[in-house]
């Protein structure tokens, strides 16, 4: 009597290259956040996102800093979002 086969391996679901990225560049920390790579440097020199330096000063963010920052302004809402977001425009009639 032959043995029963298995299907095969199941096809995983597909990951996208940041959800298993661990160390982000500026530029990739602007791009995961959705905002200019100059918001990045401004909030980093401001204290709102922390980053390390490698040794040629360039910034490095983990993963991790960058979710907690997300969190953050999820968890500390409007106050924190008027803070981080600077100066405005403003609306000429």
């Amino acid at each position: 009597m032959p043995l029963p086969t298995s299907p095969g391996p199941v096809p995983a679901a597909p990951v996208s290259r940041n959800s298993r990225q661990l160390v982000f560049t500026s530029s990739q920390a602007a791009r995961y956040l959705g905002v200019s790579l100059a918001t990045i440097r401004r909030w980093t020199d401001a204290g709102y996102i922390s980053c390390y330096r490698t040794p040629g000063g360039q910034r490095r963010f983990s993963r991790d800093q960058l979710d907690d920052f997300i969190a953050s302004m999820h968890r500390d809402g409007p106050a924190i979002r008027s803070a981080v977001g600077g100066r405005r425009s403003a609306n000429v009639a």
